[in-house]
């Protein structure tokens, strides 16, 4: 009977240490883009998206930022992504955001997963966040303004099959520059 008691109580000390599958960082991330005001809708229509829970930005005149996600399939997950981005011009700082694309349709997913896809300097992003500020940089001139993640009131469309969001989570980037993001997919 001892012997048991104190299975029980290793089993459950055991359980309490493992997270639970749902809370990880991916699923978090992409809860809080079905909360966000602009991107929910797209859930509705996308054939697939990739999230990146985590993209860390810094720069001085040459910058980077680099940052790991999984890509989706009409809702399963098909593969691993990442993500470089390099700029030149005028900036200072570092910050850390969130980043989702949603893919319209098979074309735009498979093209995405043909491996080394590129964001050009002409692509632009909806920025929810929750403060005002403008942005010229690799992923084009965006502007902003809203309250809150959950009560975004940014514009966002498909352009070239492909819409992008981004959360910031915290930093500051002052930013007048120009480059590009490489994607690159690894499928599972």
């Amino acid at each position: 009977m001892i012997k048991r008691l104190m299975a029980m109580v290793v089993l459950m000390a055991t359980a309490l240490h493992v997270p639970p599958a749902w809370s990880d960082e991916y699923r978090e991330t992409v809860e809080m883009f079905r909360g966000a005001v602009e991107s929910r809708r797209f859930f509705d229509t996308a054939y697939g998206y990739a999230v990146f829970p985590a993209i860390g930005k810094g720069g001085y005149v040459v910058g980077g930022a680099y940052g790991t996600g999984r890509v989706y399939e009409q809702g399963k997950y098909v593969g691993d992504t990442s993500m470089t981005q390099v700029t030149v011009g005028l900036q200072l700082g570092g910050q850390a955001y969130s980043q989702i694309i949603f893919f319209k349709d098979r074309r735009a997913l498979r093209e995405f997963m043909a491996g080394n896809f590129e964001f050009g300097a002409d692509a632009s992003a909806v920025a929810i966040v929750a403060a005002a500020g403008a942005k010229v940089g690799t992923t084009g001139s965006s502007a902003t303004a809203s309250v809150g993640q959950d009560d975004a009131q940014a514009i966002g469309a498909y352009h070239d099959g492909m819409a992008v969001f981004t959360v910031v989570k915290g930093g500051l980037m002052y930013e007048a520059s120009i480059g590009g993001q490489k994607f690159t997919y690894t499928p599972i």
